[in-house]
């Protein structure tokens, strides 16, 4: 599916999933790249009709969701940690 916006870029993997928290990000990332002020309203109003998985498909339809939580190259998961060790505590 292409985007409305490609050039539009919005990261959604490890930030608030609050609905409105989305919606925040995803006007936000369409003004920084200039969208219009009566293009971001639609979007608002498209995007809010419906529930949450509505409000989902609605952000892939208008603009690039990064997917990839290595985008900066590394990853994110910490190989060090192994669930054998041990917690120290402070007493």
């Amino acid at each position: 599916m292409n985007p409305k916006y490609p050039e539009v870029n919005v990261k959604l993997i490890g930030e608030d999933g609050n609905a409105f928290s989305i919606l925040g990000s995803v006007k936000r990332a369409m003004q920084r790249e200039g969208v219009s002020k009566e293009e971001c309203d639609k979007f608002m109003e498209d995007a809010t009709v419906g529930d949450y998985n509505h409000l989902l498909q609605t952000v892939m339809e208008w603009v690039t969701v990064d997917s990839d939580d290595e985008e900066d190259g590394e990853d994110r998961y910490d190989e060090s940690y192994d669930e054998d060790d041990e917690i120290e505590e402070d007493e």
